[in-house]
């Protein structure tokens, strides 16, 4: 008996260790990938941020706080700061209630329904630049499909009141479908026992959707929340594919993405650039924080 439990206790010691070095050997090339990708550049910024770039783009200079009591008291920064909420603000919510009330919609059957599924997520996989040059024709005041449909002359992405909006626009556009599929995802693994106990009980279509989807679907949404808040202050192709340097709305546009890539990469000022990436990085950090914490109140797990 000894014996046996023995040869039992080798045969499972060396059985997980061989799970083990199995499961570090499937994982390794992610974990390679985010170390080289993601944690070494964070802290390649973070100290490039108390360096100023030398003449003519050679060489570091230490210069401490320096690079961060700039920003602090730059209106530039803060302007950037602005725009990305302002984008964030439109952006986020309507992203995520349109694509929810779609993902509810095409979750029915229906006919065609995998139709419409491909066409709401076609945006995701069209190139940028193509998109760009769509919605700048949509938008454009003189000759831009918007305005001639309604008979207007708004200055849609020249005019610095609402420009930033009219890209957002286009971001609602873009991560519609993206969003969708995770809800569809999600809405696929509620039972359907709860849909027809609510039916039975009186409950109307709209009180299923608030008093059974919503609850049920809530760790869902909470990730595609906390996704697209950082997606969306992390806003820069949209920016820099459909605004140009000459517009006059530019100053009320640019995100505080496309101001790094201004001082990082046109001005060759990385210690600066930097250091806007790492108040972003932290600002983002504040706001998934505060996500994380609110989630107690309304995402319900099973």
């Amino acid at each position: 008996m000894a014996k046996n439990a023995k040869t039992k206790s080798v045969a499972k010691t060396g059985r997980e260790r061989s799970e083990f070095l199995w499961g570090w050997f499937f994982i390794l090339p992610t974990t390679i990938g985010l170390i080289i990708l993601n944690i070494i550049p964070i802290f390649q910024t973070i100290y490039q941020s108390f360096f100023k770039t030398g003449d003519f783009g050679k060489g570091n200079i230490f210069v401490g706080f320096t690079n961060y009591a700039k920003v602090f008291g730059d209106s530039e920064v803060w302007q950037s700061l602005l725009n990305t909420f302002k984008y964030a603000i439109v952006e986020v919510p309507f992203s995520i209630c349109i694509a929810l009330v779609l993902a509810v919609l095409l979750n029915r059957k229906m006919r065609g329904r995998s139709a419409y599924r491909t066409i709401i997520f076609l945006p995701m996989v069209a190139a940028p630049a193509a998109v760009a040059m769509v919605w700048r024709w949509l938008f454009n005041s003189e000759f831009g499909l918007i305005n001639n449909v309604f008979g207007t002359n708004t200055k849609w992405i020249s005019d610095p009141k609402i420009a930033v909006f009219a890209i957002a626009v286009i971001g609602v556009w873009s991560i519609i479908g993206y969003n969708m599929v995770l809800f569809l995802s999600g809405l696929q693994e509620i039972p359907h026992d709860y849909y027809e106990a609510a039916q039975i009980d009186g409950a109307t279509g709209i009180k299923s959707f608030f008093h059974i989807t919503i609850p049920l679907l809530s760790p869902t949404i909470f990730f595609v929340l906390v996704t697209r808040v950082i997606g969306a202050l992390q806003v820069f192709d949209l920016i820099y594919m459909v605004m140009d340097d000459s517009n006059p709305a530019m100053s009320k546009t640019q995100s505080l993405v496309y101001l790094f890539y201004q001082y990082s990469f046109v001005n060759k000022n990385y210690g600066y650039g930097s250091t806007i990436v790492v108040l972003l990085l932290v600002l983002t950090m504040i706001i998934t924080v505060f996500q994380m914490i609110g989630q107690k109140k309304w995402v319900f797990y099973n």
